[in-house]
């Protein structure tokens, strides 16, 4: 299974794209990848369902904060072959939704980064194109959130950002309760 973080960009931030690849109790980091300034968010349509046309299963988590929302709905319109989820990124103290819309805090989405680390579950690939950047924003990240309680990320968290979408995905385990039906009633 493929986790796909998209964090939309345009003049002043890159729209960034990380992809995550399950495997058993690993994420592996298969690819991260930032648009040139100014794309246009047709274009971005175009990139995604590329991207995601190319994968066999797949899960679309996108930054809905914003101008987030007009994307997100051009991206169900593509008739894209996987789910697309939403999410705002908040400040508040826990995410809330359900379904293909979220609210999560920005401090739980870098937490959840962190702690993949730290538990060596998150696994980054080292001939990615763009490594160096990824590998940049995470140590800001955490050296701002050491000064700071995880506040948010460095000047430049674009990768950062669609990597905790795909990973805060990734980890989450479907909540059953309530759906199932005891025999009888």
């Amino acid at each position: 299974m493929f986790y796909i973080g998209l964090d939309l960009g345009q003049r002043q931030d890159h729209t960034a794209i990380a992809i995550l690849e399950r495997q058993t109790n690993r994420l592996l980091v298969r690819r991260a990848e930032r648009l040139p300034l100014g794309t246009p968010y047709p274009a971005v349509v175009e990139r995604v369902k590329a991207i995601v046309t190319a994968l066999s299963q797949s899960v679309l988590i996108v930054d809905g904060t914003g101008v987030g929302i007009p994307v997100v709905e051009l991206l169900r319109r593509a008739g894209l072959p996987c789910e697309v989820i939403a999410v705002t990124i908040s400040g508040g103290d826990r995410e809330s939704g359900s379904g293909a819309s979220w609210s999560v805090p920005k401090r739980d989405l870098i937490a959840g980064i962190q702690v993949a680390l730290e538990k060596h579950e998150l696994k980054i690939a080292k001939r990615m194109k763009e490594v160096a950047t990824l590998i940049r924003e995470l140590t800001d990240v955490r050296i701002k959130a050491t000064r700071i309680g995880a506040e948010g990320a460095g000047q430049h968290d674009d990768l950062v950002i669609a990597l905790a979408l795909a990973c805060w995905r990734a980890r989450r385990r479907e909540n059953t309760y309530g759906r199932q039906r005891l025999p009888g009633i």
